[in-house]
């Protein structure tokens, strides 16, 4: 299991090794203590998974303390932009987002701490999009930023994405008082 640094403090691309013959293939989606060697030492307390269509864009979501949550995330089927935004106010980075691409067929994964706003944009039908948490949901502190906020200016790489209500009225974020 490789880790690539992103260039945000603590965040992560995952690549495992693969293991692959005529029968399939074989890889370690999650080994505590690989991935503690590796200085990703965390306890997840709940699994999420989503099945979306096509250019479907969900987030930037996250939990508000002391309910914040650490994040694996990863595509079992399908593909999609991953983004995340820096929520922390110390971190050089607070403010500014990181994407990729995660695909099921290249099996990557993404290590998000404590801190940042998630979301992601489907390109196929029936994308299946998981993700490991270290803490629990909480609907009391779920928060949410504008996914399309000029002040971070995401290029999400569409221009009318299918979007939820939640998501629709989401605050922009210079409205947002950052507790991390």
């Amino acid at each position: 299991m490789k880790i690539r640094e992103t260039g945000f403090n603590g965040l992560y691309v995952v690549e495992p090794d693969v293991f692959e013959d005529a029968r399939g293939y074989f890889f370690e989606s999650w080994n505590q203590k690989k991935f503690a060697e590796l200085g990703l030492s965390s306890d997840f307390v709940q699994d999420n998974q989503s099945m979306s269509g096509a250019n479907v864009l969900r987030g930037l979501h996250f939990q508000l303390p002391p309910w914040q949550q650490g994040k694996l995330v990863r595509v079992l089927q399908g593909s999609v932009t991953d983004v995340v935004v820096d929520l922390r106010k110390k971190e050089h980075t607070f403010g500014k987002y990181f994407k990729i691409k995660l695909t099921a067929a290249q099996k990557n994964m993404l290590w998000v701490p404590a801190g940042f706003a998630h979301g992601f944009l489907t390109h196929e039908p029936n994308t299946v999009f998981f993700y490991k948490c270290t803490n629990f949901y909480n609907k009391d502190v779920d928060a949410a930023l504008k996914w399309d906020d000029p002040d971070l200016a995401i290029d999400w790489g569409i221009q009318n994405p299918i979007v939820s209500a939640k998501d629709e009225k989401a605050p922009a974020f210079r409205q947002f008082k950052s507790p991390f």
